[in-house]
């Protein structure tokens, strides 16, 4: 795919924005905001405001029925309760991914992993924001049952298993919204539940 021929629609589209200066906005626990004054293809300049993440992960956990663990809680930036995989942030940049994945796991629903696999990574919002999220499937679950809530103090969380179907059902009928989610039950039902070969697909 790398060597597919663009059609430039505008001279400079395969050029680089140049940073000119960058001033430091906001601090925050979870984000940083900037902004930039970038050097355009054509030599203009243009103000970008950029929000620093230090990424995070996504994990698919299957039970040994084939079920997904899910998550539901209350999302106050969006005033609703959504329906989502479990999901955390990286503590810090050079956090190894993989055990990131299994403290979040263990946290949000408080079910250990026997074996956990990265089937992918990518970006949330490029537009504005470098948070990249780290796509994992789990299975060989264990509920461990701890004798304390391990999930942070601010999170008020409850889980519940569905079959891959009735997921994709959930994300058709628009009842699961949240876009990891849909692209973490959406990549683990076609590449890796059906098997199906991205080079036998007629493009």
């Amino acid at each position: 795919m790398d060597d597919k021929k663009y059609r430039i629609l505008r001279q400079g589209a395969d050029q680089a924005e140049k940073t000119a200066d960058s001033k430091m906005i906001f601090r925050g626990r979870i984000l940083n905001l900037r902004v930039d004054e970038v050097e355009l293809p054509d030599g203009k300049r243009a103000a970008r405001e950029v929000v620093e993440h230090s990424g995070a992960v996504v994990i698919v956990p299957v039970l040994d029925n084939g079920n997904i663990l899910f998550v539901k809680q209350y999302r106050y930036p969006v005033s609703e309760f959504l329906l989502e995989l479990p999901a955390g942030k990286l503590d810090h940049g050079d956090e190894d991914i993989e055990d990131c994945a299994r403290r979040e796991l263990l946290e949000e629903t408080h079910y250990s992993c026997e074996r956990i696999e990265k089937l992918t990574e990518f970006f949330t919002s490029p537009g504005f924001c470098d948070e990249k999220l780290h796509l994992f499937t789990a299975d060989g679950l264990r509920d461990t049952r701890p004798d304390k809530l391990s999930c942070d103090s601010d999170e008020f969380i409850s889980i519940a298993d569905f079959s891959p179907g009735e997921a994709l059902e959930m994300i058709r009928e628009n009842k699961i919204t949240d876009a990891k989610t849909m692209l973490g039950i959406l990549y683990y039902n076609t590449l890796v539940t059906n098997k199906v070969n991205i080079d036998n697909l007629k493009i």
